[in-house]
C-alpha cells in the first residue's frame, strides 16, 4: 500500500552512496490489541442504541463514533512509526499528518539496552533504548520492538561489519 498511509521509507535513503536497508521494523501486533478493544467497546455502545430513550440515542451513537475514530487514529499511528537499520545508519520515521524523521549514524551508537519486560518475553516484544554521544534524539527510545533479540544482533552485525569496532579480542 503506498500513498498516505505508506511512510515513504525509501525515500530517506542515500542511495547515491550506497545505503541500502537491513531491517525495516514495524511495531508488534500486541500496539493494535488496543485500538481493537475500542472498536468492540464502540460495537457494544451501538448494539446498545435501540434499548435507548429515542430522545438519547444520539448519545451512545455519537460515542460509538468518536471511540472508532480514536482507535483508527491510534491504529494509522502505530503503522506509520517505522524503525529502520541501514548499512550507514539507524532512523526512525513516525507521524500521520506531520512526519517526524530522527536519524542516527552507526558510529554515534554507544549502547543498546534491549528491556524485554515478562509479557514482551511471552509475546516476542522488547524496548529498544540506545545510549549516543548526543542524548537527546528522537531515537532513545524504540518500543514494541518484535523479535528484539535478532534485531538487536542485525544492528551488532552492521556495526561490526562497518569497522566502526574493531574485532573482540580474546582473553
Amino acid at each position: 500500500m503506498s500513498g498516505v498511509f505508506d511512510p515513504g521509507i525509501r525515500r530517506h535513503l542515500l542511495r547515491e552512496e550506497g545505503e541500502v536497508i537491513v531491517d525495516e521494523v514495524r511495531h508488534h501486533w500486541i500496539v493494535y490489541v488496543r485500538p481493537v478493544a475500542e472498536v468492540l467497546l464502540a460495537l457494544a455502545l451501538l448494539v446498545a442504541v435501540p434499548f435507548v430513550d429515542m430522545d438519547l440515542a444520539w448519545f451512545p451513537f455519537a460515542l460509538a463514533l468518536l471511540i472508532v475514530v480514536h482507535a483508527a487514529w491510534r491504529a494509522l499511528s502505530e503503522h506509520m512509526d517505522r524503525f529502520v537499520i541501514t548499512n550507514m545508519r539507524v532512523f526512525r520515521v513516525h507521524g500521520v499528518l506531520s512526519q517526524q524523521l530522527a536519524t542516527m549514524p552507526l558510529s554515534r551508537i554507544l549502547d543498546i539496552t534491549v528491556m524485554k519486560p515478562l509479557h514482551g518475553r511471552v509475546l516476542g516484544f522488547g524496548h529498544f533504548v540506545f545510549e549516543s554521544a548526543a542524548q537527546e534524539q528522537g531515537l532513545r527510545d524504540i518500543r514494541f520492538v518484535g523479535r528484539p533479540d535478532d534485531r538487536d544482533l542485525a544492528i551488532q552485525r552492521v556495526v561490526q561489519r562497518s569497522g566502526l569496532r574493531g574485532p573482540r579480542v580474546a582473553n
